[in-house]
Formats: C-alpha cells, structure tokens, sequence
C-alpha cells in the first residue's frame, strides 16, 4: 500500500517560552535544555481536534486532485484529546467531506496512534474491504493541559495531519509502505502511571518523565534497527528518520544508538511543541517535497501506556 499525500494543519497562534516565565517562572532556557522546545501552537477559541481534522482532511484532498473524497472508502481517526468520544473525529471528517456508508473508525494507543491506525487501513486492505483509505491525526492538548504545571505544563502543542492512503500506486511521488511493527510494553517500568489524562479527575499529568525518557530512547531504537534489519537495510539506508516529537533529548539519543547523522532526524519540537500523535505525520508533510526515488523514511514512534512502532516506507 502507498501514501498518496500528506497534508498538515496548524492553529494559528504561538505560544512562546515566555508565557510560561511570567506563569510560573520556568525560563526560556530550562526549557530549551530539557525539552528542545521555543514556542508551541495553541488552537483557538472554536477550534477543537474535530475541526483541526477537518482542516488538515481539507488541505490533503486539495493537495490531491486525482482523487475525490467521493473514493474514499475508509476512515481512521487517531487522537486521545477527543473533542467528543460518541461523534469521534473519525465522523466529524465523514461528515465533513460528504462520504457516507464507509467504514469510519477511531483508536486511541496515545501517541503511537498514527502507527496503529495505519495498521487498520492495512488490515482493510489485506481484506479486500477498501482501497482508498484517510488517516486523520489530531491533538488538541492545551484543552486538557494544566499550563500551571511545572513538571509537563510547557510541553503541549495542538496540530493535525492527514494522510490519503491507497493499495494500488497512483502517482510517482507516492511513498510505498514497505513494513509496519507495533507494539505495547505495559507492564515495562512505570507505563501504567508515567504519563496519564484523566478527564474527569485532571488533565495530562507526566510524574515520572525520566522514565519515560529512559523506555522511550529505548525502544524507538529497537524497533526502528528491528525494521531495517528485517528489510535488510542498514543505518545508512535510511534518508530520513522521523521520530515521535516529545523531547529533542530523545532523538538525539535514539539517533546516538542508530549511529544515524543528526541531519537525517526530522524535527519540528522546537516550533511546535508535543503535538501527540500527529508530531510524526507532521513531520511527514514537512518531508514530503524532499523527498526523491530511492529514498527510505522510517516513522518511529513511542506513547504513552509504553505504545511503540516504527514504520518503513520507500519512494
């Protein structure tokens, strides 16, 4: 199967360092040193997951014009700030492009949620039950976040991504998906408690980030040399590496491992903040345009509740 086209959404406004210096006075420059992060964007009043999905469906079908929403045939939402769990996301962008009796579906494997929702599409696929398929990845942290939290608070960006994805090539550009692994470590360290959103109770809460840190550097390194040993590639294979977007630390660290140059880590952390499961497809459509035949791109990701996957895709 391929990805067709990938477009991205972005809430205009920028929440700078700064805000958090006058909130609860973290520096600029603590923040920079453990996080990598300068600014973040922040959707704005009337702007939820729901309608940044839409945004970005928007956005990926004009990029498109060889294929009309009226051919998709399949829908996966992925987020877990949902604007509404009954009417998901998944629906709002079905209702949005007018496409109905279609298969919609959202999943939520925090933010490893890309991987895993381009998993059902392939599922789909392999069943016969669709060929042209819309992932739709979106975030909207600040509606959950506690910015008065010292620990986490500074760490949350919104965005949104979509990707059309088809089982037959269609255009030159299209990227081939030439493996998928994914994977949940729940009972490893403290994954049941590291990183947590409780609607009713608070909003996201991180109270053991270096534990996090520690399993994230970790496994994003094992599966990402897990998918290129198993497609007989080597480090030097790959063009571009795109990690989840949750702390420059980390990819540095997971490119130190892979023995990859720091060059080939496509990162947008600094300018937008944890965007959850779309920091990675974000990174995709910022990618797009460079890449060339021949190229290798390997899409590795690590959530929350310890979720984590690398994808292998090839123009």
């Amino acid at each position: 199967m391929y990805i067709h086209q990938v477009a991205a959404y972005l809430p205009a406004a920028v929440v700078t360092n700064e805000h958090f210096t006058r909130l609860n006075g973290l520096s600029h420059e603590w923040i920079i040193e453990r996080t990598g992060i300068r600014e973040r964007r922040k959707a704005a009043p009337g702007e939820n997951t729901n309608t940044m999905a839409v945004e970005a469906t928007n956005r990926v079908l004009a990029a498109a014009p060889d294929l009309a929403a009226s051919d998709i045939d399949l829908i996966v939402g992925g987020t877990y700030t949902p604007h509404d769990t009954i009417f998901t996301m998944a629906h709002a962008v079905q209702h949005a492009i007018g496409v109905t009796d279609i298969p919609v579906v959202s999943v939520s494997s925090a933010c490893s949620s890309l991987l895993n929702a381009i998993e059902i599409v392939e599922g789909y696929f392999a069943l016969g039950k669709a060929r042209n398929a819309l992932v739709v990845v979106s975030e909207h942290n600040t509606a959950y976040n506690n910015e008065g939290d010292t620990v986490a608070g500074h760490l949350w960006g919104d965005g949104a991504a979509a990707l059309l994805i088809t089982k037959e090539r269609l255009a030159p550009t299209d990227l081939r998906m030439l493996d998928l692994i994914t994977g949940g470590a729940a009972p490893v360290g403290k994954a049941n408690t590291a990183v947590t959103l409780k609607p009713v109770e608070r909003g996201i809460v991180m109270p053991f980030g270096k534990d996090v840190f520690i399993h994230a550097c970790q496994y994003m390194a094992r599966v990402t040399k897990e998918i290129l040993e198993r497609n007989k590639l080597g480090v030097s294979d790959v063009t571009y590496l795109i990690p989840h977007q949750a702390n420059l630390r980390i990819t540095k660290n997971v490119v130190q491992q892979l023995g990859l140059p720091e060059e080939r880590a496509v990162s947008n952390i600094d300018y937008l903040g944890n965007t959850g499961c779309a920091g990675a497809a974000i990174g995709l459509s910022d990618t797009w345009n460079q890449l060339q035949p021949g190229n290798h791109v390997v899409i590795t990701v690590f959530g929350g509740g310890y979720s984590y996957g690398a994808m292998l895709l090839g123009r």
